[in-house]
């Protein structure tokens, strides 16, 4: 009975035998080359086995039940071998790669990716392979088309409420944390800077564009590093040093790299302020030195290749700054209406002040087929600050006994922020759709503790100090749509999130509780001629919600006649983004209009019953922008490149005067940014860039601003076989980036004069070791594997 059921299974045991294929891969000199990539495709070409060759170039591909198979075979710098083949009569095989140095060679200098890319959604400036690769994030921002940096705000054409991410992940840090990691952020660590001045559904709605900071991915086998260092001279000298570590093994990839900045930090100010209801003029130098000895940034990426479809990476980056310290003598000298000193006062503010950033993400890639991927991001982010002053006045007054006066107080603030987000992805020739929905929780803890001296005795002061708790809940669904139909492309999307915040203040007591549903639409078009122009439309529906510290009502004190509040009550910013794009052989313009309902801003305002002058976040009336935007890079010789971008635009800001009227803000307002770029010498990387940035008057709210330019020059160079590379940085070389900003309306009268010590010599020396034998055009040359996913 069981020698029948065997004979008649027989034929079927057949059928289901699993087969095997072994082979040997070398080059054109017989060298057995290891750690080649082996694939095996079915029919259906869907990649069913994988793996890499021995330390003798031989490879054993078992279990396969297809007869007929695509073998697929691809090591960098060779040509990719492709081969289809029938298993039921096979032998061993013995495969050569042919070298394609001609081919990288020509990727190298006339086929590498353009600086400026137009996408449908977005201007992609590639920073790899370009002069500026050897400056720091915060520099390259600088040199990014419709990117401003003024007076150390960044702006993209205009706007300020910019959202930065670094490999579309969030960044919790403003102001000067923001700029201090950027600035340890090495150049060559970025591939390019993503420009999206109308984000699509799948990113979040904050802000009324996104700069996307993408990060190079490490395709190099083996273990290599790069140890650097840097010295920077201003009015006082400061220096980074660092190392950056990255290790690729089959399916591993592992990044960490830390970072170590200190020196001095130097500032330079002069306010004015006349109150004509007493003809009086008061005017305070304030030259401010701060020093921070330790200032450490840390990255840790690792990458890890669960199977063919599905990857997984952990990702942590922290920034630590345990003491910034410093003393600011501020001589302040009151002037009557004969322009005399009549009074005078000098404020010592002692302060100190502490800042701990921790972020972790962790990420799940899934392919579930061809044509579809799901991921998975979950992301957590804290920070923590501390700040205390203790400030002393000498008051001499006319007219009253000389005085002191001392306070103290001490600011707390802690930041937590989860969010987890699942995104689906569906793609063909012609259609490729994203959908996904996202869950975030934000938790703020502010505290304010207030003492003042009475008969020489500090005591706490419960009606100026003040605790603020904020909680706020985002749920967001999106979906989009991508179409391309010969020489169209298409993209719209629809994004919806619940708002749900609570913001509590201790003293006086006040709640302010808000729930609410908006709707973001998207919407893109872009049209490329046979001679490859494109013509582009896009419209974005943006929102931007007030920082966190600018909900916070409590009188942060500069000094007994200034100080800051926030405003829990502040209304969230709606923007509405038009933009007509066109580009052609480099050149790119860009057409845009900007509407902004209810726009937050910081003002000043001058309260003439004490003398004071506050700032303060408060929301305006509204906002309105319309401009053009060019961009052009000329290769005028192989070893010469020129780039000229420009920003025209007329701005119009609406707002409130303490007098209760409306007033209007409005300017023309020029931003120009010409730079020209020398390589001196191809086979050591010497080059040499110098530019000129203008900016002309603007506005902000109640402030106008003073124009201010800016001349730098860049110098690298690479040695011993590019192991070694030197830069020089000469910026802001003829100091002319000092800016005045002033108001002036109704009783409003100030300004004041700010020079934020850019002008510097920066020196840069980087060791690079270990494995660095694969150039950076083979990491840019799309294989065509990718090219079939």
């Amino acid at each position: 009975m069981y020698k029948i059921l065997f004979f008649l299974c027989f034929p079927i045991l057949l059928l289901a035998q699993k087969q095997k294929l072994e082979g040997t891969v070398t080059n054109t000199e017989n060298e057995k080359l290891s750690l080649v990539k082996v694939e095996l495709y079915n029919s259906q070409n869907t990649l069913i086995k994988e793996l890499k060759t021995d330390e003798n170039g031989k490879f054993i591909l078992e279990g396969i039940a297809e007869q007929d198979v695509k073998l697929v075979v691809k090591n960098e710098g060779y040509s990719l071998f492709e081969k289809k083949l029938d298993l039921k009569e096979l032998e061993p095989l013995n495969i050569i790669l042919k070298k394609e140095s001609q081919e990288i060679e020509g990727v190298v200098m006339t086929k590498r990716k353009p600086l400026v890319k137009r996408k449908v959604d977005r201007l992609e400036f590639n920073v790899e392979n370009s002069n500026i690769s050897s400056l720091n994030a915060w520099e390259i921002l600088k040199n990014t088309p419709s990117v401003t940096i003024n007076n150390d705000i960044l702006g993209v054409k205009g706007s300020t409420a910019i959202l930065v991410t670094i490999n579309d992940k969030k960044i919790m840090l403003t102001g000067d944390e923001l700029k201090n990691l950027l600035e340890n952020t090495q150049g060559d660590d970025v591939k390019s800077v993503e420009v999206i001045t109308n984000p699509p559904a799948k990113y979040e709605a904050s802000g009324s564009a996104v700069l996307n900071i993408v990060l190079k991915k490490n395709k190099i086998e083996g273990y290599r590093g790069i140890l650097s260092s840097k010295y920077v001279q201003t009015q006082y000298a400061k220096g980074v040093f660092g190392l950056s570590q990255y290790y690729k093994k089959d399916k591993l990839s592992v990044m960490g790299s830390y970072y170590r900045g200190l020196g001095t930090y130097y500032r330079e100010g002069t306010d004015y302020v006349n109150y004509p209801e007493s003809q009086t003029r008061w005017v305070s130098t304030m030259n401010r030195k701060d020093k921070n000895y330790n200032q450490n940034t840390l990255n840790f990426n690792v990458e890890y290749e669960l199977d063919s479809l599905t990857n997984a990476s952990l990702n942590y980056s922290g920034y630590f700054s345990p003491k910034s310290f410093g003393t600011y003598n501020v001589p302040t000298l009151i002037y009557n209406n004969q322009d005399v000193v009549e009074s005078n006062y000098t404020t010592i503010n002692d302060h100190r002040s502490r800042s701990i950033n921790n972020s972790v993400s962790f990420q799940i890639d899934r392919k579930l087929n061809k044509k579809s991927s799901l991921s998975w991001i979950n992301y957590f982010t804290g920070n923590n600050a501390d700040k205390y002053q203790n400030v002393i006045t000498n008051l001499n007054f006319a007219g009253q006994p000389p005085k002191e006066d001392n306070f103290l107080t001490k600011n707390k603030a802690d930041v937590q922020l989860y969010s987890t987000q699942f995104d689906y992805q569906w793609k063909n020739d012609k259609l490729e759709l994203e959908s996904g929905a996202k869950y975030s929780f934000v938790k703020t803890s502010s505290a304010l503790d207030f003492s003042d001296n009475e008969n020489g005795i500090l005591q706490y002061r419960p009606e100026k100090s003040s605790i603020f708790d904020y909680k706020e809940h985002n749920v967001a669904l999106y979906s989009s749509l991508a179409y391309n139909i010969g020489k169209w492309n298409f993209k719209g999307g629809l994004r919806a999130e619940m708002t749900d915040l609570e913001g509590v203040v201790s003293e006086p007591y006040e709640l302010n509780k808000t729930n609410y549903w908006k709707f973001f639409p998207t919407f893109y078009a872009q049209y490329t001629t046979e001679n490859k122009q494109e013509f582009g439309f896009s419209y974005g529906k943006r929102i931007s919600r007030p920082s966190y510290s600018w909900l916070n009502p409590a009188k942060s004190y500069y000094n007994l006649f200034s100080y800051y509040q926030g405003d829990p009550k502040l209304k969230a910013t709606i923007t509405h983004n038009l933009n007509l794009t066109y580009s052609w052989k480099e050149w790119n313009v860009d057409l845009y209009y900007r509407k902004e309902i209810y726009p937050s801003m910081e003002i000043s305002y001058q309260e003439p019953s004490t003398n004071s002058l506050i700032y303060y976040f408060t929301n305006i009336e509204k906002g309105e922008a319309f401009g053009l935007s060019l961009y052009k890079n000329f290769q005028v010789k192989p070893w010469w490149n020129i780039i000229m971008s420009e920003n025209l635009e007329h701005n119009e800001n609406y707002f409130k005067g303490t007098d209760g009227m409306l007033y209007k803000n409005k300017v023309w307002n020029w931003v120009s940014n010409i730079s020209t770029s020398f390589t001196l010498d191809k086979n050591t990387d010497w080059k040499m860039e110098m530019g000129h940035r203008y900016y002309s008057p603007g506005i902000q709210g109640t402030f106008r601003i003073s124009e201010s330019s800016s001349t730098y020059l860049v110098i690298n160079k690479k040695f011993f076989n590019k192991k070694w590379e030197a830069s020089l940085l000469f910026n802001d070389i003829f100091k002319t980036s000092q800016e005045k900003i002033s108001t002036k309306y109704a009783n409003q009268d100030n300004y004041f004069i700010d020079y934020r010590d850019a002008q510097s010599f920066t020196i840069s020396l980087k060791f690079n070791f270990g494995n660095q034998s694969v150039k950076n055009a083979k990491t840019i040359k799309k294989t065509a594997e990718q090219d079939r996913l």
